[in-house]
């Protein structure tokens, strides 16, 4: 480029064209020209600069750093000229100047343009005007940011104390939506329940987006002056935090406790981006240059839709994946702040911390954290002994059986469980029982199937459902030739089997079980199946058969979950059970990415090779004993030792998690009436009423009035009290039947097993001579060991009278209500109960 093209460029371009042509010219004789790189600092404040540097190509930007003003930050492009001013007044550089991108300079050295200045005075005297009227608009500039930052100072955020940690769906999605927010100036709405942090994501959206030089602040809803002239400022005095924050961003903290009075202002600036000053309603509205940020613990339908961003931050019980960052970074910034080592967490402490809910989210959480770091005093590890939440309600009352005793776990999670025992203990023997039912002779006093069958089986389960619940599932031979079916068929013909119609199943199977067990009590009844071992061993074939068949046809065990009759009694009264089989919510959802539990799988790490679970039931989704028959697939399968088998109150899930289902209900009426038909021959005597053998088809009439009729008492029941809260409105409206039903849950298991007291202690101890029996032995010096029947009577009625006193307790927890509200249905087990003593105890 020529000295003139130079000139010229001067003329056009900067500040210099108001000098005269000789003493541009002068200067363009002396420029010399310099490229500096991008991202470069190349003057630094309040040092002398070098000489004058017109930016020729590129861009620059200057800032004062210990200035936070806007009036310090300086964006400059092509003929910008730096350091004229300095030179002029022999002062040190004002601002640092960096570059932005690559530039070229023209530089004129200090000494040389002073030289220019005694040479031509024209430079001096052409600038003085100029830099009066620079200083006296700069110094109306600081003292109107004097004015800002006093009025701003009080609800100033800093920065952003940190970024969103972990790398769950939740947190990367979290990630972005922050991102996007930041990409445009549109009002954010940031909900969330308490401790989430939701401050700080303002900041970061603030800090993060191309305004972030502009001033940030916080204003408090709950303190704000219903008048609204802190915020918009009052016509005629002073100005509001909305004029003093120009393109700033105000956060306003829990908007939900915004005075009502102002929200139709808040909607308007929301809607419109206008406001007016109190007292200026005649004045036209002022246009609010700043971005509207707010935070809320509510949902606020009337402001969502207003903004343009949504943002719900999910609640740390839901990031539990996160959990292990989390600690990690509040350990790391703890230590760095106390200066100690860094201590581990152990991974117990870490399952601990990831199985409870944190109601109160991150701040629970660090809180935790630091009480632990200190509670440690310097320890190479944070074990669970010193981690400690609190308890959820989920676990309260809860013992995990497999830490307390570790060789159960042991046993539990061998081939011995229930593999083994299945097929060397329980298939040869109930092949064996089938056989001899067949083949052997056809009475109770001398088949010792039909007294296994009827005298120790029934009893044996009866008792097991207060403790074990549906544990024999886990080693029932129906399923076990079902299993046996299923593999076979599958080698003979390879296909793939049918997956589980769900719906339907859920919508009708418990009635197909509920029809099953009604035949099943009418075919005990009317054909003597007690006394008449063929008949026994064909209704085990049965249900046998019925595993078998839709093993061959579905995956895994179909039948168990939904159609068989035996398991719907199993899982109804596995609800009272003081067991049960979870899992570790956190602890899954955190660590587990394979739900091998639950869908099988090969080995890893701890976890076994498995099929999954035979019911398809995941223990982490688990809330009700129902669909877990302690098979412990799960615990073999899982590599994070989540899966826990509690000791925990009797029944607990029925007035915590349950969900009441109306064909169980159906079912539990139906076992109810069950009771009385085995007791149809003491209630033919006690009623007077006489029955002929040869009489079938009174005979089923008197059987199907005995299953049905029991039922009738307890609707009485609930009908009585709908009357109660009709007539007397003060009284509480009952729950539905549905869910009181199961308030009678004991008293009919108390029943039935009343009634097998007499079978298990009157006829179980003559196994030995029934065995000898049955095959042609000779039974004289056979032992017996049989109970008095004042003691099977005593224990027969101590069973019915604690089975009332339970179903009492277990309404009233089922209720939540006043005794006197449910107090038609305990007389109803009272009465239930005492003509039970009649049949059962005083025959």
């Amino acid at each position: 480029m020529t000295h003139l093209d130079t000139v010229t460029w001067l003329q056009e371009r900067t500040a210099l064209s108001i000098l005269s042509a000789p003493a541009l010219s002068a200067i363009s004789q002396v420029i010399e020209e310099k490229i500096v790189p991008a991202n470069e600092r190349f003057v630094v404040e309040d040092t002398l600069p070098a000489g004058l540097y017109i930016l020729k190509q590129g861009r620059l930007e200057a800032n004062r750093n210990n200035q936070s003003a806007q009036v310090w930050a300086l964006s400059l492009l092509p003929g910008a000229t730096l350091h004229l001013q300095e030179l002029l007044l022999d002062q040190p550089a004002q601002r640092t100047v960096v570059t932005l991108s690559e530039c070229k300079l023209w530089f004129v050295p200090a000494g040389l343009f002073r030289e220019l200045m005694t040479q031509y005075p024209e430079i001096s005297k052409a600038f003085s005007q100029q830099l009066a009227q620079e200083l006296a608009q700069l110094s109306s500039q600081l003292n109107y940011e004097q004015e800002r930052q006093t009025a701003l100072r009080p609800y100033l955020v800093p920065k952003a104390k940190r970024g969103v940690v972990g790398k769950s769906r939740y947190a990367v999605r979290l990630r972005q939506q922050i991102k996007q927010a930041t990409e445009d100036r549109r009002s954010v709405v940031i909900f969330g329940e308490p401790g989430l942090e939701k401050d700080n994501i303002a900041a970061l959206i603030h800090f993060g987006s191309a305004c972030r030089r502009e001033p940030m602040i916080k204003v408090n809803c709950g303190v704000l002056q219903t008048s609204g002239a802190e915020l918009f400022g009052r016509a005629g005095g002073k100005p509001g935090l909305l004029e003093w924050l120009g393109e700033g961003t105000l956060l306003f903290n829990n908007i939900q406790e915004l005075p009502s009075e102002l929200m139709p202002q808040i909607k308007e600036l929301l809607e419109t981006g206008t406001y007016k000053l109190v007292g200026g309603e005649s004045l036209s509205a002022l246009n609010c240059r700043a971005r509207i940020i707010m935070i809320s613990e509510k949902n606020l339908p009337d402001i969502e839709r207003l903004t343009g961003h949504l943002i719900k931050v999910p609640p740390l019980r839901v990031r539990k994946a996160d959990i292990s960052a989390q600690v990690d970074y509040y350990i790391s910034l703890f230590c760095q702040k106390k200066h100690i080592a860094k201590p581990q967490l152990t991974p117990e402490a870490l399952r601990r911390l990831q199985a409870y809910d944190f109601p109160s989210n991150l701040r629970e959480l660090e809180n935790l954290v630091e009480r632990a770091l200190v509670q440690s005093a310097g320890a190479n590890e944070l074990t669970e002994e010193i981690v400690w939440p609190a308890q959820t309600k989920k676990k309260q009352f809860r013992v995990n059986l497999l830490n307390a005793y570790p060789r159960l776990r042991h046993f539990l999670r061998s081939s011995w469980w229930p593999d083994r025992l299945n097929n060397w203990v329980i298939l040869p023997a109930y092949t064996l029982v089938v056989a001899v039912l067949f083949l052997g002779p056809q009475n109770r006093a001398q088949n010792f199937g039909l007294n296994l069958f009827w005298a120790w089986w029934w009893p044996l389960i009866l008792l097991g459902f207060p403790f074990v619940g549906r544990l024999w599932c886990a080693v029932c031979p129906f399923m076990i030739y079902g299993e046996i079916t299923q593999k076979l068929s599958l080698w003979l013909f390879p296909r793939k089997l049918k997956t589980w119609p769900r719906h339907e199943a859920e919508q009708w199977g418990g009635w197909f079980l509920f029809g099953l067990f009604a035949l099943i009590f009418l075919w005990e009844e009317l054909w003597n199946l007690e006394n008449t071992a063929y008949l026994s061993a064909c209704l085990l074939l049965l249900i046998t058969a019925g595993a078998m068949i839709f093993s061959a046809i579905f995956e895994r065990r179909f039948w168990c979950r939904y159609l068989c009759p035996i398991g719907g009694m199993n899982g109804l009264f596995a609800k009272l059970s003081m067991t049960e089989l979870r899992a570790q919510q956190g602890t899954c959802s955190a660590e587990c990415t394979t739900y091998q539990c639950y869908k099988g799988g090969p080995q890893k790490g701890e976890g076994l090779e498995t099929g999954g679970c035979p019911l398809y039931s995941h223990p982490a989704q688990l809330e009700d004993n129902r669909d877990c028959v302690l098979c412990m697939t799960c615990l073999k399968a899982c590599p994070h030792r989540s899966v826990e088998f509690n000791l925990r109150p009797p029944g607990i899930e029925l007035w915590t998690t349950h969900t009441p289902r109306i064909y169980e209900v159906a079912l539990l009426m139906l076992l109810l009436g069950g009771v009385f038909l085995h007791r149809l021959p003491e209630l033919q005597s006690w009623l007077n009423l006489s029955l002929n053998g040869s009489e079938f088809w009174v005979h089923l009439g008197l059987s199907v009035a005995a299953l049905t009729l029991p039922a009738g008492i307890p609707f009485l029941a609930y009908g009585l009290m709908q009357l109660i809260h009709l007539f007397f409105p003060k009284n509480p409206k009952p729950k539905p039947f549905v869910e009181l039903a199961y308030g009678y849950l004991p008293l009919v298991l108390g029943a039935n097993l009343a009634h097998y007291l007499r079978l298990g202690l009157g006829e179980a101890g003559r196994i030995l001579p029934v065995s000898f029996a049955t095959f042609g032995l000779n039974t004289q010096a056979v032992p017996v060991v049989v109970a008095h029947p004042a003691v099977i009577a005593f224990l027969q009625g101590t069973t019915l009278i604690a089975a009332v006193l339970l179903s009492v307790v277990l309404t009233q927890k089922i209720a939540r209500q006043p005794m006197r509200a449910t107090f038609p249905q305990h007389i109803a087990a009272v009465v239930l109960a005492a003509g039970l003593w009649v049949l059962i105890v005083s025959y």
